[in-house]
């Protein structure tokens, strides 16, 4: 653990300001009281529940998640027991802890984003990610490969929103560059990138998928490329922050999404198999700062030579 006091680890994403970059996926890291035995929660940049919805969803049937070999792919289906238990039974412990706390949200239309946004921004909760991405649901990633219906979500949503709006987008699409852009214009505080790649594992003997659903979202090292690549294509494209997500689990990891040009980055996959990996990257962090001479996060986002 460096004692480098002097490395400033702070960062802005738009609005949102957070202690540190690194922040913890939503869907990889529960409502965080399941991780309070052996995570300090207090350490990290932001804390991101599991998506809640309007009304209460049971999720996709079984099999809802196939190990890969490098990595994870999952059609959970948004199980969640809907955005009024979340409000009474969740979000009060959440609030307790000394971190900022970044609600993911999906909605079936514009109208349901928009009422969950203004719903949950007014809890004081520090910002809201709108999920416009999960390939596992019905119409799940329509606003998100649409550049004209993410404008209008996401800038629909931030006029209803009192707090940071993050939108999360998916790499399933021709050009990530051009909806990035739609949601920047929208008013979007950040953009995330990226949610997971649309996948399928099949069982050759039975001749079936091996997803109850068919398909889901492929996560974990096996992404990795793939992020870093949206998150580089994005940085040229747009100037609101970016967020990092995909097969993050070391400080090398870490600070190759800073430098392609993240602001911050969401440790997801990792969390199932080392759930204190996000700790020992914000640990570790500084020292990799201090290696390229840097005394602060922003100086070397997007720093890449190419």
């Amino acid at each position: 653990m460096s004692t480098d006091t002097r490395i400033d680890l702070s960062t802005t994403l738009g609005r949102l300001e957070l202690p540190n970059p690194i922040m913890v996926a939503s869907g990889t890291f529960g409502y965080a009281r399941e991780m309070q035995q052996v995570v300090d929660l207090s350490r990290l940049g932001a804390v991101l529940p599991k998506t809640i919805t309007a009304e209460p969803r049971i999720g996709n049937a079984p099999w809802r998640t196939v190990e890969t070999s490098a990595g994870l792919l999952n059609a959970i289906g948004l199980d969640n027991d809907g955005v009024e238990a979340f409000i009474e039974h969740h979000l009060p412990y959440l609030q307790s802890q000394s971190v900022p706390i970044v609600v993911s949200v999906a909605g079936r239309t514009r109208d349901e984003f928009v009422a969950l946004a203004q719903r949950i921004g007014e809890l004081g909760v520090a910002a809201v990610e709108l999920n416009l991405s999960c390939p596992n649901v019905s119409g799940g990633v329509d606003f998100g490969t649409n550049a004209t219906s993410c404008y209008e979500v996401v800038s629909a949503a931030r006029q209803a929103c009192a707090v940071p709006v993050l939108a999360k987008l998916t790499p399933n699409v021709t050009s990530i560059a051009d909806i990035a852009r739609a949601a920047a214009e929208g008013g979007a505080d950040a953009v995330c990138l990226i949610n997971t790649v649309l996948a399928m594992a099949i069982d050759w003997r039975k001749r079936k998928p091996m997803l109850g659903n068919g398909m889901g979202g492929l996560s974990g090292p096996a992404i990795k490329p793939i992020a870093l690549r949206c998150v580089h294509q994005v940085a040229s494209a747009v100037e609101v922050p970016i967020v990092g997500i995909g097969g993050i689990a070391s400080i090398d990891d870490c600070m190759q999404f800073l430098v392609a040009g993240a602001s911050a980055v969401q440790i997801g996959t990792a969390n199932y198999y080392d759930p204190t990996v996000s700790v020992r990257i914000i640990d570790q962090l500084p020292d990799a700062l201090a290696e390229l001479g840097a005394s602060c996060v922003r100086e070397i986002v997007g720093t890449l030579e190419v």
